[in-house]
């Protein structure tokens, strides 16, 4: 079954995800956007959930080890931010989880 992917915007109207992926090399842009078709048509590869969040990571073995934060709700995929390297992992979880919690809000 085909998910729909949504983007996760600030109360500002900035896009974490968005402003990560446009800050990469075409080349990478081209191979994330696969991997995201891959997880659109329910083909998720190398991921896994978040320890303490509801928050799931997929995990990508090219470039940096990029990673992209989402949360699965029914047939919805909302990215919330990609680009965590091992090195800033923590920092970046937890704005994701910042990010969850303004979308829960917002959207209830």
């Amino acid at each position: 079954m085909e998910k729909q992917i949504i983007y996760y915007y600030t109360v500002n109207g900035e896009c974490p995800y968005k402003d990560w992926f446009d800050g990469l090399d075409k080349s990478i842009q081209l191979r994330v956007d696969k991997r995201v078709e891959k997880l659109r048509a329910g083909l998720y590869g190398d991921h896994k959930p978040l320890q303490n969040s509801e928050l799931s990571e997929l995990r990508m073995d090219f470039g940096k080890g990029y990673r992209i934060y989402y949360y699965d709700i029914d047939n919805k995929l909302v990215l919330f931010v990609g680009g965590s390297e091992k090195k800033d992992q923590k920092q970046t979880v937890k704005k994701c989880n910042d990010y969850f919690k303004d979308f829960v809000e917002r959207n209830s």
